[in-house]
């Protein structure tokens, strides 16, 4: 994992289950460290199944084009555990260190004394107990899974609570229907707290609108209370108190349209943004690795064919693929190239949902087993289920054997588009391989 990896390895023995949805360990320790969820700047809460990490990293973007201090909890990471934790300082936070990171998880790791916990919930509580000790404006809460049994769920009165759009994931955790797990989701809504939606199809906004009313949120729901549209190489964010011209964000995809609309309605219900010119500066800094990412230098390089694109995506449900697929589309409308899929997958996804919206698309998908993961799909069997998704496809043992065979046989024009996509695992891997850490 990384330089903390003995350290995670002894919290891991402290609880039989990876995932084990509940708040009343983390409500137990809170107590015994003092209640460090109470000393908090206020939160901005994110929920969803597809675009969290995005919205939280454009309103953290436009909060500190803003000027303003902004501690961020994100998960999972993609190389280093640090990533999930990011202090807020003037002009910018930086991830927490190595040794800040050591002290508050060593001090929460005291005081839970053994008791059972898991991973994700003790290194929530010492992510807090961080913020907590630490001077800043607003934090941004990121959700890990689910949210009303979700560890994050601490806080009584968060500043605004945001449920980004929802899609079938978890099933085994959060429900068999989109209704359940919207049910799910919602459950991070708070007595007299604004609330925020994306726009979500018909049966899910109706689920989130009664979960609101009865929890008594103020709700602002996408594409009734807030519209989001494009013209012109602009977008333009609406709602009751007016509209916000602004530029396309720098993160790649129309999706990414929506997303911005939901941090700019988020931003909005909160009141944090003082000068209104953050709105287009945040936009168009934001980042967030692995989201339709391209790789333009590194060690994997020199295996690509001259002049191919590559790019890399870490999403993994078919919500998320057809995002990717009308991304992907979009690229191929404005500059023609031959598409290659690199996938590799964890087999509790939907393979075969995931990459159907890629056939007519890809003219090819070489398959492999996500590394390090003992819930991946072998090569062979990702590739069986590629060929019912109607794309041609052949096992491979490694990403880079996948690029040497493109780089070796390619003599063809135009180059080709190469998209590494079908695990956040797998995404962390090239990075790492490529010697690109997240920032």
């Amino acid at each position: 994992m990384d330089g903390h990896t003995p350290m995670m390895e002894r919290l891991a023995a402290l609880h039989p289950k990876k995932i084990d949805l509940s708040l009343g360990r983390m409500q137990a320790l809170l107590a015994k460290m003092g209640h460090p969820e109470t000393r908090l700047p206020p939160v901005i809460h994110v929920a969803g199944t597809n675009g969290k990490g995005s919205v939280a990293a454009i309103i953290r973007s436009i909060l500190e084009a803003d000027g303003k201090r902004v501690h961020a909890y994100t998960s999972p990471h993609l190389v280093r555990f640090n990533e999930r934790i990011r202090l807020g300082a003037p002009g910018g936070g930086e991830l927490i260190s190595d040794e800040a990171f050591e002290h508050a998880l060593s001090r929460a790791e005291l005081l839970n004394d053994g008791a059972a916990i898991t991973v994700f919930e003790i290194t929530t509580a010492a992510a807090l107990l961080a913020f907590s000790e630490h001077p800043a404006d607003v934090v941004v809460l990121e959700v890990g899974l689910g949210g009303r049994l979700d560890a994050t769920n601490v806080v009584e009165k968060p500043a605004v609570s945001v449920i980004t759009s929802i899609g079938m994931d978890h099933m085994d955790y959060l429900g068999d229907t989109l209704g359940e797990i919207a049910l799910e989701k919602a459950g991070i809504f708070k007595r007299g707290c604004p609330a925020v939606s994306a726009p979500q199809r018909s049966d899910v906004s109706d689920v989130i609108a009664r979960a609101a009313r009865a929890a008594g949120a103020r709700l602002s729901a996408g594409n009734e209370d807030w519209t989001i549209s494009s013209e012109n190489g602009r977008i333009a964010y609406q709602d009751a108190r007016g509209l916000i011209d602004l530029p396309q964000p720098r993160l790649v995809g129309r999706h990414q349209f929506v997303n911005t609309g939901t941090a700019v309605a988020a931003l909005r219900q909160s009141d944090f943004v003082e000068n209104p010119e953050a709105f287009e500066t945040g936009v168009l800094r934001a980042q967030w690795p692995a989201r339709m990412q391209r790789l333009t230098t590194g060690r994997l390089m020199a295996d690509l064919p001259n002049g191919a694109e590559l790019w890399l995506d870490g999403g993994h449900n078919p919500d998320a693929s057809e995002a990717i697929a009308g991304t992907l589309a979009d690229l191929e409308e404005r500059v023609s190239r031959p598409l290659f899929l690199i996938v590799g997958m964890l087999n509790t996804k939907d393979a075969v949902g995931y990459l159907r919206p890629f056939a007519g698309l890809a003219r090819h998908a070489f398959t492999l087993r996500v590394p390090g993961s003992q819930n991946a799909f072998e090569a062979g069997e990702l590739a069986e289920r590629a060929d019912r998704a109607g794309l041609s496809a052949e096992p491979v043992g490694s990403v880079r054997t996948a690029l040497r065979l493109l780089g070796e046989n390619w003599r063809f024009e135009p180059p080709p588009r190469i998209l590494i996509c079908g695990s956040l695992h797998l995404a962390g891997d090239v990075l790492a391989q490529n010697d690109t850490p997240p920032t």
